[in-house]
């Protein structure tokens, strides 16, 4: 936390009261919370961006697949478009949003993917298109009031765990430490790799008092898989100039620069919409390091976005990497977390 951040504690103060005055009317029943027509599993967080929930959604759809008839429903954060739709082949990152492009790319026919600010009201359009619909997977809809779910994933990660965080704009948090006690359960995202027993024990111990008695508490790593063009033909060099829009960045430059020749860093704000000027900085770069034959590696979200500009000749012939990334459990923890929803949600 920067030394100025207690300057703005009394604005924290303001939106606690906000916030807490909210969450009050809710749990009393003054303000109207709505259950949906469809069994619904929430993904979501306590703090602004970076926990990791798009990986998380990824590993529930892979791992719940075979189980229930599933759906994935986000806000699409960062579309410039409003309602509800749903994603399609030619649909684009302004249109619905990056990550469910990105979910909807991977898992296509698989599992439907839908946009809507309003989910109380996506989720009853969803019950009459996707009839055999058995579990919704909501996106960031922890803070949804007015949407009471069936099953609550609070994630938070272990750089920056709620617990020791702040009301926005001291710290990152939307919603007081206390609407922790929402959660059915809690995943500790983007762990060291060399976790020890003693590092969880403490994490959760800092976790506990926020929670209800006997909730689960995980703990995820990020797992980076290989390099792949985003055009099949290009060939990959392992000189690289890195581009992404990332709450927090850290991980990924860290694991690059482990792996791969890091010629340069471009870090932009998470959801970042990349103009003509982010462009011709990057073809700049690539010209300044064209003697190591450089690839622009990005995640998953920012190629989608990347490559749409490419194809507009924007880029030239600089040719795009995707670094996969996966949350990854140890498996004692995926066989808990698997086993923990499936029967919420087969006693439903």
């Amino acid at each position: 936390m920067p030394w100025y951040a207690f300057l703005l504690a009394p604005f924290a103060l303001i939106f606690r009261i906000i916030t807490g005055i909210r969450n009050f009317l809710y749990d009393q029943q003054i303000l109207k919370s709505f259950k949906s027509p469809i069994p619904t599993l929430v993904v979501g967080n306590l703090s602004v961006g970076g926990t990791g929930k798009t990986p998380m959604v990824e590993f529930l759809i892979r791992n719940l697949n075979g189980d229930f008839e599933l759906v994935s429903l986000s806000r699409g954060y960062g579309r410039k478009t409003k309602g509800f739709l749903q994603a399609k082949s030619s649909s684009k990152a302004e249109e619905i949003g990056d990550e469910p492009l990105q979910i909807f790319r991977k898992f296509e026919e698989k599992v439907p993917v839908f946009v809507s600010e309003d989910r109380v009201n996506a989720l009853e359009k969803i019950s009459k298109i996707s009839t055999k619909t058995e579990l919704v997977i909501l996106d960031d809809a922890f803070q949804h009031r007015k949407l009471k779910g069936d099953f609550y994933c609070l994630l938070t990660p272990f750089d920056s765990p709620f617990s020791g965080d702040f009301l926005l704009p001291m710290g990152r948090l939307r919603e007081s430490r206390h609407g922790a006690n929402r959660a059915d359960l809690v995943v500790v995202t983007k762990c060291p790799e060399a976790i020890s027993r003693t590092q969880k024990e403490k994490m959760e111990g800092s976790l506990r008092c926020y929670l209800k008695n006997g909730i689960p508490v995980l703990f995820s790593k990020i797992g980076y898989g290989d390099p792949y063009p985003v055009e099949p033909t290009k060939a990959f060099s392992g000189s690289v100039i890195l581009v992404s829009g990332l709450a927090d960045d850290r991980q990924f430059v860290t694991y690059c620069k482990s792996n791969f020749r890091v010629l340069d860093v471009l870090s932009f704000p998470d959801h970042y919409s990349y103009q003509k000027s982010d462009l011709e900085k990057i073809a700049r770069l690539s010209e300044k390091h064209l003697g190591q034959k450089p690839v622009l590696l990005s995640t998953e979200k920012d190629a989608v976005k990347l490559k749409s500009l490419a194809n507009q000749g924007f880029l030239g012939e600089i040719p795009i990497f995707v670094l996969p990334i996966e949350a990854k459990f140890e498996s004692e923890d995926k066989q808990m977390l698997l086993s923990y929803i499936r029967e919420k949600f087969r006693k439903k």
